[in-house]
């Protein structure tokens, strides 16, 4: 270490030891993970590591999930593990190692800051600033699927109050900590008016509790297309799940490049920090990875830890590295300087320790309270439970005659619907084809049968199985059914496309 490095770590306060769990991951993984190791251990004396394994080698010792009881045990001692990218075997029977965690461990918000180094890192929105929070644990990301014909697949999309009213909470306590001006909402409720509707409602209602913050709702489509040309537009972006995993990749490659963006899984107990990028196997071994988007990730959890300075100091030593033109090859511009390779990269970061930007903005992280502290510390809305009533049910049949004709499988179930139900419609892929469809309508083998009972408006779970026999006996091949409730008298289910 330099004198005058060791000279401006003298003058900063002593933090206290802390041990945070490290898994190195695989591809590039190993060797960013080092040159992010060797940074944190210059800034911060005070930090040790815990390393633990997670992704191909777990795999192959037979763990599905991609990690080991052991490292569930770090996180919990420890309370963060800071987690190279993975490798996720192809074929069934092997589950995300980055889902499994943030659902076992809670971690409900993914936080993505993507921010443009114009003129450092190449990017047509040098005034690009943007923070997206992403639901992490639902949605269909849930993974709840079913095979339920020879031709029809299904996934189901998950969407809870509870989770609407946090992760909204997160975003808003996010903005106003950091000083920022607005929150925009991203959903497709014009299309799932139930699911989609409930994250946009439960936001406009948390909303109203922040009226220092401007608010705004966006369609998902135009609202990624107005991210990709125009980003400046936007703060502070909160999404459900699907919709944020894939607005926060368009929002890091507009910034600048996937390669540089951080990102953190905060739940309220422990916190999981890592690189947006994947583990890009081909560039392996060959010193040519670029370590930024980790050692950012890093700065994340020294300020999630409170270890404002050492977050301080990376980070602008990192500013200044970049303004020095020592850039990997994924950032440096074509006829420009020779790229740094991995090693010389954090070497060079390590070298500026203490030093400031001079035409970037340097950061100066305060000490904050944690803003999951903040988010947590609201208890949920007290709920008036609504009057819950059995009213039909939805089932759907595998079932494939030569013609496929609505009008003939529409005959064999209103044979037996008779006395407790009415057939009310039949859909085929959400699309109304009996009765009065039309003929130009698609239909596959799989068939979703409404039934409204028919005498005073409530239906009964023996009713409903009372059903399903007499379908059985008829040779129809029932796959699924879905109860039709009403809530205090609205309906709790959708309508079918062209009803």
């Amino acid at each position: 270490m330099s004198t005058a490095i060791a000279r401006t770590l003298s003058t900063l306060p002593s933090p206290a030891p802390r041990t945070i769990a490290v898994a190195a991951g695989d591809g590039i993984g190993p060797e960013i993970m080092d040159a992010v190791l060797a940074v944190l251990a210059s800034a911060d004396p005070g930090l040790s590591f815990h390393s633990v394994t997670v992704g191909l080698e777990a795999y192959s010792n037979g763990a599905l999930s991609g990690f080991g009881p052991e490292v569930m045990e770090a996180i919990a001692e420890h309370g963060v593990i800071l987690k190279g990218p993975i490798t996720t075997p192809q074929g069934s029977g092997y589950k995300s190692v980055n889902v499994s965690l943030r659902k076992s461990l809670g971690l409900y918000a993914n936080l993505r800051p993507c921010v443009a180094y114009h003129p450092f890192v190449p990017t047509s929105h040098p005034a690009m600033d943007v923070v997206i929070v992403r639901e992490n644990e639902e949605d269909t990301y849930a993974g709840i699927e079913h095979r339920q014909s020879d031709e029809v697949y299904q996934c189901l999309k998950l969407i809870t109050r509870p989770g609407c009213e946090r992760i909204a909470r997160f975003a808003f306590e996010y903005a106003r900590s950091h000083g920022r001006r607005k929150v925009t909402c991203m959903t497709k409720d014009n299309i799932m008016k139930l699911t989609d509707g409930l994250f946009h409602g439960v936001f406009d209602e948390i909303a109203a509790e922040y009226p220092d913050l401007a608010n705004e709702h966006m369609i998902i489509d135009i609202g990624t297309a107005k991210m990709a040309v125009n980003p400046e537009r936007f703060d502070v972006v909160v999404a459900p799940n699907l919709y944020g995993d894939i607005l926060s990749d368009v929002a890091a490659e507009v910034a600048g490049s996937i390669g540089i963006a951080p990102s953190s899984n905060i739940g309220r107990d422990c916190a999981m920090f890592e690189a947006v990028h994947g583990s890009a196997p081909d560039i392996a071994g060959t010193d040519q990875a670029n370590p930024s988007g980790l050692l950012l990730s890093a700065v994340m959890m020294l300020v999630h830890l409170g270890r404002n300075e050492s977050a301080t100091l990376i980070h602008n030593a990192w500013l200044r590295t970049i303004e020095d033109g020592v850039l990997t090859a994924d950032m440096a511009a074509a006829g420009g300087p020779l790229p740094a390779g991995t090693r010389a990269f954090s070497q060079a970061v390590i070298e500026r320790l203490g030093q400031q930007p001079q035409k970037l903005a340097a950061m100066d992280y305060p000490a904050t309270e944690a803003v999951t502290a903040q988010a947590n510390a609201v208890p949920p809305a007290p709920r008036v439970i609504a009057k819950k009533v059995l009213v039909g049910v939805d089932v759907f049949v595998n079932w494939d005659e030569a013609k496929r004709d609505p009008e003939a499988l529409g005959a064999q179930l209103q044979a037996q619907a008779a006395p407790d139900w009415r057939l009310a419609l039949i859909t085929n892929r959400g699309v109304k084809v009996f009765p009065n469809g039309f003929k130009q309508t698609l239909c596959t083998d799989h068939w979703r049968c409404r039934f409204l009972a028919s005498t005073d408006g409530c239906a009964t779970p023996p009713a409903i199985a009372e059903l399903l026999l007499r379908f059985d006996a008829a040779g129809l091949d029932a796959v699924k059914t879905e109860n039709l409730y009403t809530f205090d008298g609205a309906p709790g289910y959708s309508q079918a496309q062209g009803d």
